[in-house]
């Protein structure tokens, strides 16, 4: 319960200085501003692993499914990198919303922060009433399981057609329930025009990234799931992942059209996740290969954007 109080309370200070002392003015992210967060968050991560394995060595933390501490460290690792590779999907969506909606550039830090805000509200409720089930019906397992291979097929065959935000319908809802103005005044989510209160574009794309997020985060949930149903591991790798989204996005939405091939990379994960948690009460997988399927994974991802898009390049030249 201690280490759930702290990390609680380490998470609501890191949202109070970065909103109220380094980002109290609001400025456009550059890209080394954002190379320099990404690096501290993903250090912070990484770190934590550490507090993960004295955690569990000392009985710190309840530990319903009799981890060891060295085990806890690598489901830890293991999810926290799923939820960071299946956010790549999240920032190419979030950047057509911002987009769509012409929010600028200096604005786009603090959508992202109450956008993240309350994703950590959703995935607590989600992982919560996720690991209740499985705890509760064993064979959840299983629909989570085929829900994540169908998740990756609808990936597999609609690659190309990421650019189909939910920004129309969405829209369209908020509209008829709350006067909506196109008008951007500052970093202001409402104005009032003739004693009216509109909602501004900012708030629009907020209420749409967070319903992104409940998207994306259906998929993710399950993912991490198949890994470990420990509550401390699941919630500190997602919320860590999360956490580091905002820099992450300034850092990756530039070089995203290079990294055209990575969406493969996110189809073997979700498929081989989802075998996983199939096959779970048979075949016990090694976390050591789950973590080197999702590693090499996205390396090879990587590296094919890089090369096939060099050849391509080179050919255009000739």
């Amino acid at each position: 319960m201690i280490l759930w109080v702290a990390f609680i309370t380490f998470v609501i200070l890191a949202l109070a200085l970065d909103l109220g002392v380094f980002n109290k003015t609001p400025h456009e992210v550059k890209p080394k501003e954002a190379a320099m967060w990404t690096t501290v968050w993903v250090s912070c991560a990484l770190i934590f692993a550490a507090v993960i394995y004295y955690a569990y060595e000392n009985g710190w933390v309840d530990n319903p499914t009799q981890l060891t501490s060295s085990n806890a460290v690598m489901k830890y690792i293991t999810g926290y990198l799923i939820e960071l590779s299946l956010s790549v999907d999240n920032i190419f969506i979030i950047a057509v919303i911002f987009s769509t909606y012409a929010i600028p550039k200096i604005y786009q830090h603090e959508v992202l922060f109450y956008g993240v805000l309350g994703a950590i509200i959703f995935r607590a409720l989600m992982i919560f009433f996720g690991v209740v089930l499985i705890n509760k019906f064993s064979w959840m397992i299983y629909v989570f399981g085929v829900f994540l291979i169908l998740t990756a097929l609808k990936m597999l065959f609609s690659h190309n057609n990421s650019n189909d935000a939910p920004n129309k319908n969405a829209f369209k809802w908020i509209r008829k329930i709350y006067p909506v103005t196109n008008i951007i005044a500052n970093d202001k989510f409402f104005i009032k025009k003739g004693g009216i209160r509109f909602a501004t574009p900012l708030f629009v794309a907020l209420i749409i990234v967070e319903f992104t997020d409940i998207l994306f985060a259906i998929d993710s949930i399950p993912a991490i799931l198949a890994i470990t149903t420990d509550p401390f591991i699941v919630f500190s790798s997602n919320i860590f992942a999360v956490m580091g989204l905002r820099s992450m996005f300034f850092f990756v939405v530039g070089m995203l059209e290079k990294f055209k091939y990575i969406s493969y990379s996110l189809v073997v994960i979700l498929a081989f996740v989802g075998v996983k948690m199939i096959i779970s009460h048979h075949v016990e997988i090694p976390e050591w290969l789950s973590l080197a399927v999702i590693i090499s994974s996205l390396t090879v991802g990587m590296l094919a954007s890089k090369y096939i898009n060099s050849d391509a390049d080179v050919q255009a030249k000739m």
